[in-house]
């Protein structure tokens, strides 16, 4: 039997598959994000937040995916960090914006018409999210998130499961803007170390009751024990990962940024 005559470099060309392939992976967000986007002007928000939570997903894993993959030595020319950026600001902010204004989610009686403040807040959004993505120390060394890192997705979803009101959701838009430009840490609960045993238990919890709640709502029974227990532990699993923040922030700030100072001197 005549024997094959391989390419020398055959696994290289593999792996420049595989690292391909994740970038294909990466880009279906975009995709979802779209169809998030066509849900919105169907007026479906439920199959907005089930198409952003698929790429919420797709995000979630897709860096872990290309750190293994070793996508920037087998896709030297490709940037996989610029193509996740463009990706992330239409799916976390673009088309949570449009959500604000189009389901008319801060409808402040005053002068203007009712819709006219979300369409201000929608606005609001997408500006002061450019400075998120366009500032290079977006994340401190430990992973953390400095300032709001624009999960307007996140926010978006809990005003429409708590159903919330005008002022909430007004006051908390200004807010998280504003906290944008502040130094808080927010935690990245696939890649912050601290306290990951408990993080990433809590996190399914959170994906897990997410999918429960946002296939509920659209038939919402708030007299029902389990729907009012789903949202309780909806809540409770959000307060932790505020928590966290808040610890690393004000409780081990100091000594964290000293030690990041040491090393980096060092």
């Amino acid at each position: 039997m005549a024997k094959l005559h391989l390419k020398p470099n055959i696994e290289h060309e593999i792996k420049k598959g595989m690292a391909w392939s994740v970038h294909a992976f990466t880009t279906s967000g975009i995709v979802l994000g779209f169809l998030a986007l066509v849900a919105v002007l169907k007026n479906d928000a439920v199959a907005a937040f089930m198409w952003l939570g698929l790429a919420l997903f797709v995000d979630g894993i897709d860096g872990t995916l290309a750190r293994r993959a070793r996508v920037k030595e087998y896709t030297p020319n490709f940037d996989g960090s610029s193509l996740d950026l463009v990706i992330d600001f239409f799916t976390y902010v673009a088309v949570p914006a449009l959500m604000v204004y189009w389901f008319n989610m801060v409808p402040v009686p005053a002068l203007l018409p009712t819709q006219t403040w979300s369409l201000i807040c929608g606005a609001l959004i997408m500006a002061v999210s450019c400075y998120t993505f366009a500032n290079v120390n977006m994340k401190s060394f430990d992973y953390y998130f400095v300032g709001f890192p624009a999960i307007w997705n996140v926010v978006v979803l809990y005003f429409y499961l708590f159903n919330t009101g005008w002022l909430v959701n007004l006051i908390t838009v200004i807010a998280l803007s504003i906290l944008t430009f502040v130094p808080v840490k927010f935690v990245h609960p696939l890649r912050v170390t601290h306290w990951r045993n408990i993080t990433i238990p809590m996190t399914v919890l959170w994906a897990a009751l997410t999918l429960s709640l946002i296939i509920s709502s659209r038939a919402p029974n708030y007299a029902d024990w389990v729907y009012k227990l789903e949202l309780a532990l909806f809540g409770l699993s959000s307060l932790y990962f505020a928590w966290i923040s808040l610890w690393r922030t004000f409780v081990v700030a100091d000594k964290e940024d000293e030690e990041s100072d040491s090393a980096a001197a060092a």
